[in-house]
């Protein structure tokens, strides 16, 4: 049991909660009044946010060792992390008066009083815990800040600390760390670098590290520190699985297969792993491997919502009886995280529109949608505003005035609309032509727009900025596009960005690219949408989880294509996917002409093509065009009414049999 017991918090240490709770459930079953084993699975539960379940385990001990600082402790976390704050505060109380000579806990008390809104009683226990320890006064004061979310205060005092002793490691980790939060990746990776010098076996700074390194798309190194941690704790299975996600973003897929093989023997029930590798065999094809690695992920987490919702992401699967029980088994469990219930939703949701029952499809769709947008920052008026500002600055003359302006290079293919309209198809098409190199939604693009808003040249920032740039700054903006993307290419003469929400940013293309291609992914209004909100993004696409939201988003998108064309005259190709779906062949030679590219007959046996697919057709762009996806709206068209009424304007532009019912 001494060895599990090692095991599990060496595995809590590298931040893997998840799995240290499972370790000790394991172990438990063996001897389910192990208190030091039961204290641990509470902390991993409070780590998780699973608050009443550690209350639970806690209290269990508790009742047979009531002086155990270290589960008073826990507990009065998992008071605190249930909003009650003055039953935290009796049990931070009682660790004090079990160890009234560590200033820790006098530090935990001043958090608790402080959650509490007794400030007084706050700044009295936290002035006790320096008075006990004066030399971490600062760093505790500064962690108190950055539990309460108030960054910019820690990182004030660790810099301070710094400027007075820069060989502190403990203030160089955490002000890292505090960067990270921050969204500040470079700085982060530096200071951790710094930690990681001055402490060279300091494993939980390389896992924060390799974070920030693969936040900055820093693959190389990022993949160089893991390997260090795996060589500093070769036995724990988590940071092959961050190596193996590592591998995954940066496109080896093959390779991210071998590492999650190598974390799953070590631990073949390691969630994250299983999770990982069921995902890369998914991207590179090997669907039925993909399926078994769910499966099993399920097997052994069947309270986890994310393999139920990546196995009915394949599209092409369909769930047992037994699996959609078990999913109702837990898709109203209060006490579990709020995005697995989310995940559990949505897959339900798959499942039943599966089995032709649309209105419980739709009720949880709707559901997963409600959870999800509650935790979502979207501001649908700022995006109408940076459309205006947008339309406004791009304007015939600023075109004309750089109308030679810009990298002339004809590489890159833009491929851009709204989520689950055809994008994938249009790629696939076109990756299936031996001179094209499919890529994936490149992030290179909106990295330039970032770059422009943290430099403010002549003070503006984007769009307004463009007014401002000489050709020679236009042409090096499109020549580091070029740049940054080469990692996605292996020497094709032209490769693809599939980047849907690109569309708005076509003028600067324009600007930057000026020979670029311009292909637009277009799909009948209601199943654009409907196909958006049935679906559950991994990040990003934050309008899609509310009906109306998702509909002016829709307005909003038409408005700025509309700009474009009227803008640019024939240099964006419009491909609507219910042509392409009647008419593969005409559809296919009318998008390889546009691109100047010579006929390809791969390309109309585009299934054929051997490539990773890193979206969720992954599996439909694998076979043949069928035709059932399309008007598929018209199976939730009752739900869909708010949705009907904001695109109202649009749909009754359409031909009749094209509407729905109510506006025929």
């Amino acid at each position: 049991m001494r060895v599990t017991f090692d095991s599990a918090l060496a595995t809590l240490r590298s931040g893997d909660a998840g799995r240290t709770i499972e370790l000790c459930q394991k172990a438990l079953k063996g001897d389910p009044a192990d208190g030091k084993m039961r204290v641990l699975l509470a902390t991993a539960q409070v780590r998780e946010g699973r608050f009443e379940q550690a209350e639970d385990n806690l209290r269990d001990v508790l009742g047979r060792f009531p002086e155990i600082p270290k589960a008073n402790r826990e507990l009065g976390n998992a008071l605190l992390g249930q909003g009650r704050g003055d039953d935290a505060v009796r049990s931070f109380k009682r660790v004090v008066e079990l160890t009234p000579e560590k200033s820790v806990a006098h530090f935990d008390l001043s958090i608790a009083l402080s959650k509490a809104g007794r400030e007084e009683e706050a700044q009295l226990a936290l002035e006790k815990s320096f008075e006990l320890d004066p030399g971490r006064r600062e760093i505790l004061a500064a962690v108190r800040h950055q539990r309460s979310g108030q960054m910019y205060k820690a990182e004030t005092i660790y810099r301070e600390i710094l400027r007075r002793d820069p060989t502190n490691v403990t203030a160089t980790r955490l002000l890292g760390v505090t960067a990270l939060e921050l969204g500040k990746h470079r700085l982060a990776a530096r200071l951790l670098r710094n930690a990681i010098k001055l402490a060279p076996e300091f494993f939980a700074a390389r896992i924060d590290l390799a974070r920030a390194l693969t936040e900055n798309e820093d693959y190389g190194e990022a993949s160089e520190i893991l390997e260090e941690a795996i060589r500093l704790e070769p036995r724990l299975p988590y940071p092959r699985m961050l190596l193996g996600n590592l591998l995954s973003k940066s496109g080896k897929y093959e390779e991210a297969i071998v590492v999650f093989e190598e974390a799953l023997a070590l631990e073949p029930n390691h969630g994250g792993s299983l999770a990982g590798l069921g995902h890369a065999l998914k991207t590179v094809g090997r669907q039925d491997d993909a399926v078994a690695a769910y499966r099993n992920c399920v097997r052994v987490h069947p309270a986890s919502g994310e393999p139920y919702w990546s196995l009915a992401n394949l599209k092409t699967f369909r769930f047992t009886d037994e699996e959609i029980a078990s999913m109702e088994t837990y898709v109203d469990n209060d006490e579990l995280a709020e995005e697995t219930r989310v995940n559990f939703n949505f897959a339900l949701g798959k499942a039943y529109e599966d089995r032709s029952q649309f209105e419980r499809a739709f009720s949880y769709y709707e559901t997963g949608s409600q959870l999800r947008r509650a935790n979502e920052r979207y501001d649908p008026v700022g995006t109408e505003v940076i459309h205006d500002r947008i339309i406004k600055t791009i304007s015939p003359d600023l075109l004309n005035k750089h109308d030679d302006s810009g990298d002339p290079d004809p590489s890159p293919i833009f491929i851009v609309g709204l989520p689950r309209s055809g994008s994938t198809l249009i790629e696939q098409i076109l990756a299936s032509h031996e001179q094209v190199e499919g890529t994936h939604e490149l992030p290179d693009l909106p990295r330039i727009v970032l770059d422009i808003n943290k430099q403010q040249p002549h003070g503006e920032s984007y769009p307004e900025a463009l007014q401002h740039l000489s050709p020679d700054e236009l042409k090096q903006l499109g020549r580091r596009y070029l740049d940054t993307t080469l990692r996605h290419r292996t020497g094709k003469p032209r490769f693809t960005d599939k980047m849907p929400n690109n569309f708005p940013s076509i003028g600067l293309i324009r600007l930057i690219l000026p020979n670029a291609k311009i292909v637009n992914a277009k799909r009948h209004p209601l199943d654009s949408c409907m196909g958006s909100f049935k679906q559950l993004f991994f990040k990003g696409q934050a309008f899609t989880y509310d009906l109306i939201e998702i509909g002016e988003y829709y307005l909003e998108y038409e408005r700025m294509m509309n700009h474009w064309h009227e803008l640019l005259p024939g240099r964006i190709l419009d491909v609507h996917y219910e042509q392409m779906v009647l008419d593969q062949e005409n559809q296919t030679r009318r998008l390889i002409d546009f691109c100047d590219l010579p006929w390809d007959d791969a390309c109309l046996r585009f299934y054929e093509t051997d490539r990773a697919v890193n979206t969720a057709s992954s599996e439909q762009v694998r076979q043949p065009i069928y035709s059932k996806s399309l008007n598929s709206w018209r199976r939730f068209e009752t739900q869909l009414q708010p949705l009907i009424e904001v695109l109202e304007p649009l749909l009754m532009k359409l031909p009749a049999d094209q509407r729905p019912g109510c506006l025929s």
